[in-house]
């Protein structure tokens, strides 16, 4: 089953004997169907439609609603990666923050400790223990996060978001953004650009 990507780590804590996904938009197990929100509703409709009618009817109904007939990629292509420490003065927050301002900058786990006033092997622990995710995770996401931002909000051309962001080049961050959100930069900047 699946749910919104901010209560599906919840789900599977309160119920640990079913399978829960959570970058999934919406998920068909026999008779059961859930989605992840509102617009996955949308989705998993559309594909019930398709189902029972086909896809011309299904494209006939999507069109209808302006929607698009079947998204690609998962939840994490909405969210938001980054969430905060607890503690805003803590040696975490400080890298964060500093990763984030910093983000076209090259980052290796020795410099970010150094930030942290850290031994490097202390902070890759302690930084796991904190947010989940390894340094290096967290540094592609800010970086995801922040061409995101860019791709739905400017018209910056691809390879300068790129390089602003720290990928180095376009064809990094496509295969980033393939691997990471299922989607090419160009689909996302097309699928979700705020006009």
């Amino acid at each position: 089953m699946t749910t919104h990507w901010q209560t599906a780590p919840q789900l599977a804590l309160q119920f640990p004997g079913a399978q829960v996904e959570l970058d999934r938009i919406y998920i068909r197990d026999g008779h059961l169907v859930t989605s992840a929100g509102v617009t996955a509703g949308i989705d998993v409709s559309l594909a019930l439609v398709a189902e029972d009618h086909g896809p011309k009817i299904a494209l006939a109904v999507a069109k209808r609603l302006v929607v698009f007939a079947q998204r690609r990629g998962g939840q994490s292509q909405f969210s938001p990666y980054l969430s905060a420490p607890p503690d805003d003065a803590s040696p975490i927050a400080k890298v964060q923050a500093y990763v984030m301002e910093n983000i076209s900058e090259n980052f290796s786990v020795t410099r970010l400790a150094d930030v942290a006033g850290m031994s490097a092997r202390n902070f890759a622990r302690i930084f796991v223990q904190l947010t989940s995710v390894t340094p290096h995770e967290f540094v592609e996401h800010a970086r995801i996060d922040t061409a995101r931002n860019l791709l739905e909000s400017t018209d910056t051309a691809l390879k300068a978001i790129a390089y602003n962001c720290g990928f180095g080049t376009a064809d990094r961050m496509r295969i980033v953004f393939k691997k990471r959100l299922g989607v090419s930069p160009n689909e996302f900047r097309m699928s979700f650009r705020k006009t």
